[in-house]
């Protein structure tokens, strides 16, 4: 059975103090939670600290990003993924359409970052998600099957037990829109059938696939009911150690 993660991708927000309160308030909050597995992920510069000080609890950091590169060396400005598990943290986000988008990201470079991710201990929270241009006219399932082959290639089935996949339609991010449940249900039942096909059946029944795309405490627990959907990555609400206790405990 695929335990559920609730994670919380705080983007560009938060000094070092403001990151520690928020997770220690939400530690406090949470800390009865066992039906799943709770992530936040702050800014670099908050880490190390905010690892700190949820040391021992069952909320587990994340980093936003990572290098493709896996060893030290002349890249300014880079983080290598050793020095993220070095500040305590244990996943990474890779491939948010937020990196995609910006910062020119690609399907290649995607998978030279879970590569370098997974090469030095940590996990990788692989995010994929069409826009709404490709929503309308009928390609999102191609470009999410695009992302899934190009993010995933060459990875081992050992590899995939590290993995968690998060659909981020694009066009739902930050916009206050949200795919219906339906909508979200038909695509994580969609990415599942491809991880079954390009690695195996017992794969894709493993691999956790969260939603991300304006979540908030009002619509988690119509989305949670979904079979195919097994918990979120959430934006704005997480920045609130309240607001994301509650999606926490949608039960």
């Amino acid at each position: 059975m695929r335990k559920p993660v609730i994670a919380g991708n705080w983007k560009m927000h938060k000094f070092v103090g403001d990151s520690v309160d928020t997770a220690v308030d939400l530690k406090r909050s949470v800390s009865g939670a066992t039906h799943c597995e709770i992530i936040v992920a702050p800014v670099f510069t908050a880490l190390k600290s905010v690892a700190d000080r949820l040391e021992g609890s069952n909320v587990s950091v994340s980093a936003q990003d990572c290098s493709t590169e896996v060893d030290h060396g002349a890249r300014t400005g880079e983080i290598c993924a050793d020095m993220i598990a070095d500040s305590g943290a244990k996943y990474v986000i890779v491939g948010h359409s937020e990196r995609r988008q910006f910062n020119g990201e690609t399907d290649q470079s995607v998978n030279a970052k879970i590569r370098a991710v997974l090469q030095h201990g940590l996990r990788a929270i692989v995010c994929v998600g069409e826009d709404l241009r490709q929503r309308e006219s009928g390609d999102a399932e191609r470009v999410v099957a695009e992302q899934l082959a190009g993010g995933l290639a060459g990875l081992t089935l050992a590899d995939m037990e590290r993995i968690i996949i998060a659909y981020e339609p694009v066009w739902a991010i930050g916009t206050g829109k949200t795919a219906t449940p339906e909508q979200a249900q038909e695509m994580h039942a969609f990415i599942r059938r491809r991880i079954a096909g390009s690695h195996s059946r017992e794969c894709a029944d493993s691999t956790r696939i969260l939603y991300g795309g304006s979540v908030k405490p009002g619509n988690i627990s119509d989305l949670m009911d979904r079979e195919d959907i097994d918990g979120a990555l959430v934006g704005g609400a997480s920045l609130d150690a309240e607001s994301f206790a509650s999606i926490v405990n949608y039960k």
